[in-house]
């Protein structure tokens, strides 16, 4: 199996490169936990940053937030993480949004490296 269409998957759903790869339990862990930690970020009322390149801590957390595939393009579309600034748990679910998709870039590293034969 080629690592980078392994981690492509992985990108796009979580836990599908591991799930691919034979690795069950953290597939099945990752596929379940982080669009629940996204998803609860929505909930919480945190924002789904936009690519504006005049604010660079910004796009950062916008990469942060494509980080996790499959969920951020969904509730792009549906118009989901307005971003309630007024909401006392704002910056809670601001926090939860971007550590999913820095999570999800981890794994997806976590699913390359197993492709590669290093773990």
């Amino acid at each position: 199996m080629p690592p980078a269409l392994i981690s492509l998957a992985a990108w796009v759903v979580p836990g599908a490169g591991h799930l691919w790869q034979g690795r069950r339990q953290k597939g099945v862990i990752f596929l379940i936990t982080l669009p629940l930690m996204f998803a609860i970020g929505l909930w919480l009322g945190g924002r789904l940053f936009p690519f504006e390149f005049s604010q660079p801590l910004v796009v950062l957390a916008a990469f942060a937030n494509l980080g996790l595939g499959v969920p951020y393009f969904a509730a792009s579309a549906l118009a989901l993480g307005s971003g309630a600034v007024t909401a006392p748990s704002y910056e809670y679910g601001n926090a939860f949004l971007i550590v999913s998709g820095l999570l999800n870039m981890l794994v997806v590293l976590d699913a390359y490296d197993i492709a590669l034969g290093r773990k």
